[in-house]
This record gives structure tokens, sequence and C-alpha cells, in this order.
């Protein structure tokens, strides 16, 4: 450790707010490795940190946020058609969906991890052989998942469905398998820019699909009246057109000249180890996003499976908006923590972590006022049943709760990502929510009267007690340590002829 004297030229820089915008990684890390660190200088180092977080979860908030609205508008649309099409399309859209939704999404932080690391590293070439690694077992498991979706019918009875519900959500389905493929190829296109700090255009082509999205279904609903399935294969387009668009830019933009070279055999080189981490991946976000998944489904099997569904769906659906936000908020936190590491700057992804923690909460208190300030406003926008309201009502209590508990479980799950933890977060995700939370929930829905409200504080136990494990998990690592693995990760994943790695 130098002496007071070589970190003048860094302590004049942080005397001045104009520069301060200007430290580089490399010099916060110097600099926090000066211990102790004065209690002056901390609000000046938070504000470094929070700007960068900006730049990034900005652009990423609404990424995930109008991409999720696309399925939201959808819904939206089918609530008005009729209560038996909209409790169809939710039992689909929960328990098929989501279902790919999950695979599909918890397969792509592998991405995130692995391609984070490298651009940290510089290692650019590597980041496009990785993205086409991901899109080539995205499609795999598209290949898969498409027999559930088509026989989503019989599947829905069979878990115990009610029949008419079950059919119409096996129309919903079918007509979103071409979304299915779309998601494959734009998981890892998303996460691939991400992990570059390229959120911005993102940005502008997930809002421009989003208003198209809501011409398009508007005209195939309410126009041409081509219903429940119309709703459905408009929701696909849309999805293909935000693939076109991605691809179009990391094609042609010269951002990507560097990390996209093209289309290569190589991503086929190397596969066993990246699909390693791609299944722990999978697994871990799988038992986090089934959790909530799940719930709905139960809660079909109560009495009056319609309004029972049809109020834990609407709530859903805006703990989902919370959460598309707070994801939103957790890839920029997946993305600072593991250029970090991949840059070998230990204390600076310790400190990012702490930051964003700190803003996601403030965040989420404000996201649960607004909750209990408009809930019966909410309920409105998807239903003008009585009951239904009254339903919802009911529960948005639980749903603040929820929310709050949403400001600090997805960036703990973002950081592990970053840091490449799955495996791990998969085990606790195993135990806090299917051996505890969700036992608990059926026990308080069908052996009490509690019936939705019972699921939904099982769910609330599970949350719980898995926040608190990531957070132990969290202030227990050695950063140090993560650093020397992230190399070693890159270098496992990423197997590619050295004479692509010389950047």
């Amino acid at each position: 450790m130098g002496s007071a004297g070589e970190y003048q030229p860094l302590l004049l820089g942080l005397d001045s707010h104009s520069q301060i915008p200007g430290l580089s990684s490399a010099a916060i890390e110097e600099f926090l490795d000066h211990q102790p660190v004065a209690v002056r200088w901390w609000p000046r180092l938070v504000a470094w940190e929070s700007r960068l977080l900006w730049i990034l979860s900005g652009s990423s908030i609404i990424v995930s946020i109008f991409n999720y609205m696309l399925s939201f508008v959808t819904l939206m649309f089918c609530g008005h058609l009729s209560a038996l099409e909209l409790a169809g399309a939710s039992i689909a859209s929960v328990g098929i969906q989501g279902l790919a939704y999950g695979i599909m999404l918890g397969m792509a932080s592998a991405v995130q991890t692995v391609c984070g690391q490298a651009f940290g590293a510089r290692k650019l070439p590597e980041m496009g052989i990785i993205c086409q690694k991901a899109i080539i077992l995205h499609l795999g498991a598209a290949v898969l998942l498409t027999f559930l979706y088509w026989w989503s019918g019989p599947i829905l009875i069979a878990i115990g469905q009610a029949e008419d519900i079950a059919l119409q959500g096996q129309v919903f389905a079918r007509g979103i398998i071409p979304q299915l493929y779309a998601f494959a190829i734009n998981c890892p296109q998303q996460r691939f820019l991400q992990a570059q700090n390229i959120v911005n255009p993102l940005a502008y082509m997930s809002v421009g699909v989003f208003l198209i999205h809501i011409l398009l279904t508007w005209l195939v609903v309410y126009v041409v009246e081509y219903g429940l399935l119309g709703a459905a294969l408009t929701l696909s387009l849309s999805w293909w057109l935000l693939v076109i668009t991605y691809g179009l830019y990391i094609i042609l933009s010269p951002k990507c000249k560097e990390t996209w070279t093209g289309f290569s055999w190589n991503a086929f080189k190397g596969i066993w180890p990246y699909f390693k981490l791609t299944l722990s991946s999978a697994i871990m976000l799988c038992l986090e996003i089934w959790y909530n998944q799940g719930l709905v489904l139960i809660s079909g099997l109560l009495s009056n499976p319609t309004i029972a569904l049809d109020s834990i769906s609407i709530c859903m659906n805006y703990l989902n908006w919370d959460m598309q936000f707070m994801l939103g908020l957790s890839a920029a936190a997946s993305v600072r923590v593991s250029n970090e590491l991949g840059a070998g700057n230990a204390k600076v992804a310790k400190f990012s972590v702490f930051v964003v923690n700190g803003t996601s909460i403030l965040i989420s208190i404000v996201f649960s006022a607004i909750i209990l300030i408009f809930k019966v406003g909410l309920s409105k926008l998807f239903t003008s049943d009585s009951e239904v309201i009254a339903a919802v009502s009911d529960l948005t209590p639980l749903l603040a709760i929820s929310v709050f508990l949403n400001g600090i479980q997805p960036i703990l799950s973002g950081v592990a990502i970053g840091s490449g933890w799955q495996a791990v977060v998969a085990y606790v995700n195993l135990t806090c929510y299917y051996i505890i939370g969700l036992p608990i929930g059926c026990v308080l829905g069908f052996k009490t009267n509690m019936g939705v409200a019972g699921i939904w504080w099982g769910m609330i136990i599970g949350v719980f007690l898995q926040t608190v494990t990531l957070i132990i998990l969290t202030a227990r690592t050695n950063w140090d340590t993560e650093v020397e693995k992230a190399a070693d990760r890159l270098k496992k994943s990423a197997e590619i002829p050295d004479s692509l790695t010389d950047v």
C-alpha cells in the first residue's frame, strides 16, 4: 500500500466535482484499497457509482418494462373479451409461457456472466462466440418446449385446471409458439449488447416495437375481430420485430465490430463448459420464476377458480411489472459487477453491490405506496367485474409487501449472476421456495379460509427467506477470490482459438 502522498492526485480529483465522472474504475479501486477511506469521500463515491449504474439501468429498465408490456397489453385486450378468455390467456401466459420464460431467461443469465466478464477483461471476440453458443442452446430448448405449447390444453387439465379455462389457454399457447423461437434468439442478443454497455439503442427499439404492438393488437382484436388467437399471433409478431431490429444493430453497428465478427463454427467448440453454466443458470432462475407462476396455477384449484385466477393474475401482472423494473436494475448491477470482476477491480465490484441495493430499496418503498393508494384503479384496467375488483383490493396489502421484497431480492440475484454463483443460488431457491414457501402456501390456502391470500403468504415467506440467505452470502463474499474465479470461468466458457483472443 502506498503512502498518502502517492494518492494526492486522486484526492485532488475527488475534491473537484467536475472531475469525479471522469475517474476510471482502476483509480477508484486504488483509492478504495487505501484504507481507511474518510467519511467525507463516501457521498462522492456513491455519486460516481450511481452515475455509472443509472447510465446502464435507465435504459435497461425501459427495455425490461416495455418488452414485458407486450404481454401485459395483450392480456389487457384479452380481459375485455371476457372473464373466461382472460383466465385462459392468463393460465397459458403463466403456466406455459412462464415456464419457457423461466428457462430462456435463466439460460440467458449465463451470457450476462461470461460476456460481462469478457468485456471487463477486454476479451472482445469471445463475446460474439459466446452469444452464438447461447443462441444454439436456446433454439434447442425452444424445439423441446414446442411440444408443451402444442399440447398445453391436456396438460393444464391434467394438473387440475377447469376444462373451459384450459381449452382457451391452449388456443392462446398455440398462437405464441412463434414467440418462443423469437424469445430464444432475443435473450442472448439483449444480454450480449448489455454486457458491452450498449443500452440506449435497445430502449429505442423496445419502445418503438411496443407502440406498433398496441396498434396491431387493437386492429386484430377489435377491428378484424380475430379474438384470442389473433391477440396471441400479434404478440408473436411483435417479438420477431424485436429479434430483427436487434439483429440488424448487432451486424451493422460500428460499436459491435470488435465483439461480433460474424457467424463461426467456433461456436460449437467448447460448448460443454458453457452448457454447464447455462444449465445452472436456468435452474436458478427457473426455480425463482416458476415459484410465482406455480402459485397462480394452484389458485386455479381453489373454489370459484375464475375469480381466484383473475384476481391473482391481475396482482401478479403488477408484481411482474415491478419485477421488470427491478430486473432492469438487476441487469445493470450484473453488468457492473461482471465488468469489474473481469477487469480485476474487486473493491469496486463490492462497492457497486452496496449502492445498487440501497437504490432499489428506496424505489421499492415508493412503488409499495403507489400500490396501496391506487388499489381499486389498478384492477379496473383489466376488468369491470365487481367481484374481481373486490378480490384484487383485498390482495393489495400482500402485493405491496411483495413489491418491497422485490426491491432487494432481484438485485441480489443480479449480483449472483454477475459473479457466476448460479449453482449455489439454485440450491437456495429450491430450499426456500419449494421446501418451505410452497408447502406453507398450500396449507394456508387449502386448509384454512384464507384462500388466495394464504397461497400468497407462502410466497412471501419463501421470498423473505431467500432474500436473507442471499444477503448473508453476499456479505461473506471474498471479492478478490471472485476476480480469480472470473478469469478461470472465462477461459473455460469461451474456448476458441488463441488467434481470436489477441485484442
